[in-house]
């Protein structure tokens, strides 16, 4: 009996992401492009020493469809690094699509040249990738091309409802074509897709997100003629097929590093997977990205609210973190706020980029309800009252409708 496929999946790396970042003294690039790397590199060392067999690469590798030759050139290095130690596949994300259909994608390069070891997948196909513990077959679906699927003269005249649909009906079809070609394969089978699929949790994604999305069935990707669904596009990980009995695993790597805050308690990582026929045992390893940190301090009623601000800092490690502070005020307190003292001590914390000191500053209630108040009707005064409150608007209503019988001398009078 052979051992298991020892298999690596890690997808969208945005080599290119420079959100919160300032150049690198060292390299010349932006300091959050070097996170990114460095991210690649600690993949890397890992597939090195656990002696991986396979590496899916689930799409989206730079940040932008043109990315400049110097990205090209560090994301390369590693993929070379990776190449030299197991096979890598590597599948076209939206983000790697070229901008127009005649140019090149960002990754087509390695096909172009043949690289050793490099599988690069913008079609619908199965590949029998031979590795040093056996072959696997793999699965290849890219990021779903509107113009590709939509090659049917039923999309004439749809809307775009219809078109959507229509489009799912396509990439449905697909996926189970390659699940047939696969079935006729005795050996270890993984499914690689670049898309969303219904019922993900998104993540940041949408910030940066090239086009619109067809969202795949789930129920075409949880089929037990795959043993492993290595997915990508969706930056926050989690397995869809999650407590469910003979299917596989349908997992979105996540992304390797944060974009934003919006992924400020995400996980992130890669996937390294025990393949065999019928089965896989996988795991979730995280690296060691970035955090991203939200401070709030509610300081209205603070006397001293500087000295509240500094206290809440020192209560958390901020060492090397990106760090933002959302402070509640008054008009009084905020006067009394040190801003220069929070940045001082901010930085002495080793904070690695002050993203913003943002301040909710609450206006009197003579402020919120108009600057000449008296000029309006007792009916006009509520509502702006209802208004300054922040409530709802149907229950808005629902209160005015009762302060009018009120007003109109009606309640009791059996009106």
């Amino acid at each position: 009996m052979t051992d298991p496929i020892r298999l690596l999946h890690f997808a969208d790396t945005h080599i290119g992401m420079e959100n919160y970042g300032k150049t690198d003294p060292q390299s010349g690039l932006s300091s959050r492009v070097v996170d990114f790397l460095h991210r690649m590199d600690d993949i890397c060392n890992f597939a090195r020493d656990h002696d991986v067999d396979l590496v899916i690469f689930g799409g989206d590798a730079f940040k932008t469809r043109a990315p400049n030759p110097t990205y090209q050139r560090e994301f390369a290095h590693r993929i070379r690094d990776l190449s030299r130690l197991a096979p890598v596949v590597m599948l076209v994300g939206n983000h790697d699509l070229p901008p127009t259909m005649l140019k090149a994608s960002s990754i087509e390069i390695y096909d172009t040249l043949d690289v050793p070891n490099v599988y690069v997948c913008g079609d619908y196909d199965v590949y029998v990738i031979e590795t040093k513990r056996g072959p696997v077959a793999v699965g290849t679906a890219p990021y779903p091309i509107r113009s590709r699927l939509l090659e049917d003269e039923r999309a004439a005249g749809l809307t775009i409802a219809e078109t959507d649909a229509l489009l799912q009906e396509n990439l449905t079809d697909i996926l189970e074509v390659l699940a047939a070609q696969a079935d006729l394969m005795d050996m270890p089978r993984v499914l690689t897709g670049h898309f969303t699929v219904n019922g993900a949790a998104m993540g940041s994604e949408r910030n940066i997100m090239l086009g619109r999305d067809v969202a795949v069935l789930l129920s075409s990707l949880a089929d037990p003629r795959w043993d492993y669904v290595a997915l990508g596009h969706v930056h926050k990980h989690q397995n869809l097929t999650k407590g469910q009995p003979g299917v596989p695993p349908v997992v979105y790597s996540g992304s390797i590093e944060r974009i934003d805050f919006g992924e400020e308690g995400d996980p992130k990582g890669f996937c390294w997977v025990e393949l065999e026929r019928g089965s896989a045992n996988w795991e979730f390893v995280p690296l060691d990205a970035r955090p991203f940190v939200t401070l709030r301090a509610d300081l209205r009623a603070e006397a001293n609210p500087t000295d509240k601000a500094l206290k809440l800092i020192a209560k958390h490690d901020l060492d090397g973190a990106v760090v933002r502070l959302l402070l509640d005020l008054l008009p009084e307190s905020e006067a009394r706020l040190n801003e220069n003292t929070l940045r001082d001590e901010l930085k002495s914390a080793g904070v690695y980029q002050i993203a913003a000191i943002r301040k909710q500053v609450e206006q009197p209630l003579r402020a919120q309800l108009g600057a000449s108040p008296e000029g309006l009707t007792t009916r006009e005064l509520l509502e702006r009252y209802f208004i300054s409150k922040e409530i709802p608007p149907e229950r808005r209503e629902e209160l005015m409708r009762a302060a009018e019988a009120i007003f109109d001398g009606s309640e009791g009078t059996g009106e």
